[in-house]
């Protein structure tokens, strides 16, 4: 018997958003850090080699970011309705594509290199370092990807501060041993990929005692409740959704920045900067959403039609209050931040010439966010899916006809019709979703 149901209220909202908006924060400074200091160097081919490495890597990693909203989801309903063996089985179950999607990398990393630099070619010097670099910080992608699971669970749980604390450790070890490592042994760029593979591992070892309590229970080593062939498939299913849904959501950025390049190299560089005032809105209203996944799938999960829509209501309310905000931060602040990233003057006035896009994307995309996060914990990742292939036609369609017509500002006001079709779509399929709830 379930016990009774926690309020949704601001303050658990809140509670729940904004370890998630803090460990976003940090993300950066990681990169900042290994760039740094290998740039101590005094050698141009460490800075490129660690660059490429790691983008190289994370595209790899990317393709299992489904684990974590896939694992988000199906626990936060199965704890929500008070399923403690359910919530162990599925971290288990996550833990599990986690280490053998994991191996699977290590297995096959030569021929992914290979295609890496075969797309993107680099100097035999940068190619050499890169592959030594990757070479060391390949075999704790076991670790890594088993992260996104125990994150996802944490979420569900509401307990985002684990998810903070993971963070805080990784990126801790991470720089205390780049420093010692690469400074203090000279070991260069290998002694930055030793010290995130030490660092990757001891952050899965602290995931794991975090999520101590879900290994309390003997479900969480239950062979048949754990590998049940219908749970899997439904696994399966979602995650195979939302991985769709996410290569056509990568499709739409990658094809603004190829297209930009069409516009020149200046309009180019412009729009790379703009799009990282896109990564800051992403980074402040993931908090939001992942907040939306916690709490309406734990309102599923008890099948309380009443606290999924106040949960979907309150938690979006933040995301607008943050999109505004973030939107007037832009409008204020915009042109400074241009200028911290770039020198060139060129460069600056057309970054300040598209400028009013970015700052109309934080409340454009608002909705798109937030419903991602509701729908995420609903696991209705079909609707996702779907909404996401009729978005990336309408974005498409308006690309052939605002291009042409409006040139540079036409791909930037085709961006913004992508976001906006998301949120439109998916408010469209709301209501049948929270009629669903309890019937």
């Amino acid at each position: 018997m379930a016990g009774p149901p926690r309020p949704v209220t601001h303050r658990r909202v809140l509670a729940v958003a904004m370890p998630i908006v803090l460990s976003n924060a940090t993300v950066p400074i990681l990169g900042a850090v290994d760039t740094g200091v290998v740039g101590q160097l005094g050698e141009a081919a460490p800075i490129g080699a660690v660059g490429i490495g790691a983008v190289v890597l994370s595209a790899i990693y990317w393709i299992f970011g489904f684990l974590r909203m896939g694992t988000t989801g199906f626990a936060s309903q199965a704890l929500g309705r008070d399923d403690l063996d359910e919530g162990a089985a599925i971290l288990s179950r996550g833990l599990g594509i986690g280490l053998l999607g994991g191996l699977a990398i290590i297995v096959l990393q030569l021929p992914l290199f290979r295609a890496a630099f075969w797309v993107s070619p680099a100097s035999s010097d940068v190619e050499s370092m890169a592959r030594a670099y990757m070479g060391i910080r390949v075999w704790s992608a076991p670790a890594l990807i088993s992260i996104f699971a125990i994150t996802g669970w944490l979420i569900a749980a509401e307990r985002t501060r684990g998810v903070f604390v993971i963070q805080i450790w990784m990126n801790g070890v991470n720089v205390a041993l780049d420093l010692w490592f690469v400074l203090g042994l000279g070991w260069g760029v290998e002694g930055v990929a030793r010290a995130t593979f030490i660092a990757e591992w001891s952050g899965f070892a602290l995931g794991l005692w975090l999520c101590r309590d879900a290994f309390s229970t003997p479900a969480w080593r239950d062979r048949a409740r754990v590998l049940d062939p219908a749970k899997l498939k439904r696994f399966a299913q979602v995650n195979s959704d939302i991985l769709i849904r996410s290569m056509l959501l990568q499709a739409m950025v990658v094809s603004f920045l190829l297209l930009s390049s069409r516009f020149g190299d200046v309009r180019l560089a412009a729009n790379q900067i703009l799009l990282q005032f896109l990564n800051i809105t992403a980074y402040a209203m993931d908090g939001f959403a992942f907040a939306a996944e916690a709490i309406v799938g734990s309102a599923l999960g008890r099948g309380r039609r009443d606290l999924f829509r106040r949960g979907a209501i309150l938690t979006s309310i933040w995301g607008a209050v943050t999109g505004a905000v973030l939107a007037l931060a832009f409008l204020l602040g915009g042109g400074a931040i241009i200028d911290v990233m770039t020198t060139a003057p060129e460069v600056r006035d057309a970054a300040r010439l598209f400028l009013p896009y970015m700052i109309a994307a934080p409340i454009l995309g608002c909705a798109a966010w937030m419903l991602d996060g509701i729908f995420i914990g609903a696991t209705r990742t079909a609707d996702m899916r779907n909404m996401m292939v009729v978005s990336a036609v309408l974005y498409a369609v308006s690309l052939a006809i605002l291009m042409p017509a409006f040139g540079a500002h036409g791909l930037w006001l085709a961006f913004l019709i992508g976001f906006v079709a998301r949120g439109v779509t998916l408010g469209l399929r709301y209501p049948a979703l929270e009629r669903s709830v309890g019937s």
